[in-house]
């Protein structure tokens, strides 16, 4: 078996790691008293807008495919070499699969691509052969596979195992592995993590050099190794607890989860499915007949194509229709504006959202059971104060019964060209959960240095009651999370602080060396996190010292369980891994600093 340890040489300037965020009233008429003769005509009723339709075709970025389509493999891959090592490009695509069986097909996915079948269950649309991840553009280094999925789709993989060597936003949601899971690139280069929900792997999974890993609520027939942080919540066949060595955190069941919404046929009707909320949930969602939950026709979307401007998409949401994004880029003049319960916006092939002259790009009411999914956003070179609200300031409804989801929603700040954004997400809305979000200062690409893609915090929770399963945020210029809501839980966090700090002054917190990557509010008495880990690269200046990973008022019902803290080949170090607590971590040997239990 090859070593589960990332290797200690590193390739000619890799830029990521390397070890491994109604228009305003029309003002009123003017009156003047006491002379009725002279008051003032009154305006013209503004003429109402036409209702726009719902439903419509999908756009050509959304390839639709049925066994008798000629040509699926040659169509296949001329998209992977188009997008293999489009990183920062603009192209997206979704590859979509009506029920049946297909054979002798390998789909190649590259950056902006999601693949899925179009079935109610996954084994509705078998595929003999295989959905692949590798990095063979990166010289086999698996850490900059980013922004691709695959969904709701059964697979025989020609060999008797899958690869899907992926790195942070490329979620692998309702799939059937009828065999194995290979998460590492060929050659075993390194990996830097993934997620997994909702999906049954009947073989072994082997992650191999990947460092960390979430799964939630799936089925495994094993797990093979693990590296530094490998996190289950409600997963059958999960191995058991062992955090530290070997490094498994494992949940019995996740204690709420609602799956995210997906598009599917029903005959020839393309229907957005909603999967009910879930509560200590294990295991897969579907397999035992019709998964529960609701339905709606694509009639009651709005179907976007790139393009539309921000005041169409307002005035569709306004009307009441639900927005499916299609594959492209999308410039917002204004946020768009989520005031209704239950609205839907989902995304296709990464559709993509850039706010325009520092607006925020989604804003959501204080409604229940608003569904975000499938989407990114891109802050633009003007800074926006945020980048996506879920609530406004002071938002206090309960939404127990039917909460928000934000699922497989990512936000970048710079690498495509220079962005800024104060702070990327902000959650005031109570019971909300965040499942799946990779929030992303970029480290490399364009646009890219302290001050050029400036952004000071991350994630944002000032709701109660706010659940987050698989919370990924990197590389921000002070803290990565702060959290002050109470009762607030984490199942998995990774993080890396910022790699470009220029020196130990640009990230001083007033007396602590650095800002944490998870900081919990002075005021809170009650949070819990599973599986958190911190990294640091400080590649400009390696002398950077960095007190702690983590920060939280020390109170009985504040607690973590298996913590970890990690140098990178020695650009920087930790002197403790929360608070005051753990040891530090070991000059240039990349070994975690770890605490099992908080206090």
């Amino acid at each position: 078996m090859p070593d589960s340890s990332p290797s200690s040489s590193r390739p000619p300037q890799v830029g990521r790691r390397t070890l491994l965020g109604a228009a305003a009233a029309a003002t009123a008429a003017p009156v003047v008293l006491g002379s009725a003769s002279r008051a003032a005509a009154a305006p013209a009723p503004r003429k109402k807008p036409r209702a726009l339709p719902g439903g419509g075709d999908l756009g050509p970025n959304v390839l639709v495919f049925d066994p008798s389509t000629p040509g699926i493999q040659a169509r296949l891959d001329e998209v992977f070499r188009q997008q293999e090592s489009a990183q920062f490009g603009t192209g997206r695509y979704a590859l979509l699969f009506k029920p049946g069986t297909y054979s002798g097909l390998n789909a190649q996915l590259g950056f902006y691509t999601s693949i899925a079948g179009l079935g109610l269950s996954p084994d509705d649309t078998t595929i003999n052969g295989d959905v692949t991840v590798d990095a063979g553009w990166f010289n086999g280094n698996a850490t900059q596979n980013f922004w691709r999925s695959a969904e709701n789709l059964a697979l025989v993989p020609a060999n008797g195992t899958n690869r899907w060597a992926v790195a942070q936003a490329a979620p692998f949601r309702r799939m059937h592995i009828r065999g194995g899971l290979n998460l590492a690139p060929s050659g075993y280069g390194w990996a830097s993590g993934g997620y997994i929900a909702d999906s049954r792997i009947d073989g072994q999974i082997g992650p191999y050099s990947q460092q960390q890993w979430y799964t939630r609520d799936s089925a495994i027939g094993s797990w093979l190794n693990g590296v530094w942080n490998m996190v289950f919540s409600g997963v059958e066949g999960a191995p058991a607890q062992s955090f530290p060595n070997p490094p498994y955190t494992t949940l019995a069941t996740t204690p709420i989860s609602r799956e995210k919404p997906f598009l599917y046929l029903q005959g020839s009707e393309y229907r957005v499915f909603l999967p009910e909320k879930r509560t200590n949930a294990r295991g897969v969602t579907w397999g035992n007949g019709t998964p529960r939950g609701t339905s709606l026709p694509l009639t009651q979307f709005y179907v976007a194509r790139p393009g539309v401007s921000a005041a169409t998409l307002n005035q569709a949401l306004e009307q009441g229709l639900h927005l499916l994004l299609t594959p492209g880029i999308y410039h917002l003049s204004e946020p768009l504006r989520i005031n209704r319960a239950n609205t839907v916006v989902l995304g296709l092939g990464y559709a993509t959202l850039i706010p325009d002259g520092g607006v925020t790009a989604v804003k959501v009411a204080d409604v229940d059971g608003v569904r975000l999914a499938g989407f990114l956003v891109d802050a633009g070179p003007v800074n926006s104060p945020t980048l996506l609200e879920i609530g406004p300031r002071g938002a206090s409804r309960d939404h127990s019964a039917n909460p928000t989801t934000v699922q497989d929603v990512f936000i970048r700040i710079g690498g495509a060209g220079p962005g800024k954004a104060t702070t990327s997400m902000v959650v005031n809305s109570r019971h909300t959960i965040i499942d799946h979000t990779w929030v992303w200062r970029a480290d490399h690409g364009d646009g890219v240095g302290w001050e050029t893609n400036r952004a000071d915090y991350g994630v944002v929770v000032n709701g109660d009651d706010v659940l987050a399963t698989g919370l990924f945020v990197e590389h921000f210029n002070k803290y990565d999370v702060q959290w002050f809501g109470q009762r607030g839980r984490t199942i998995f966090f990774q993080n890396e602080k910022a790699y470009d700090a220029p020196n130990q002054a640009a990230i001083q917190n007033g007396s602590t060396k650095g800002y944490a990557a998870y900081r919990v509010g002075d005021a809170v008495t009650s949070h819990e996190g599973w599986g958190l880990g911190s990294y640091c690269y400080y590649n400009v200046d390696p002398t950077i010292v960095q007190h702690h990973g983590f920060a939280a008022p020390v109170r009985p019902d504040v607690r973590f369980h298996n913590l970890l803290v990690v140098s990178l080949g020695g650009q920087g170090q930790y002197e403790c891994v929360i608070n005051d607590t753990g040891s530090p971590t070991s000059g240039t040997s990349t070994v975690p600093s770890t605490v099992v239990s908080y206090p």
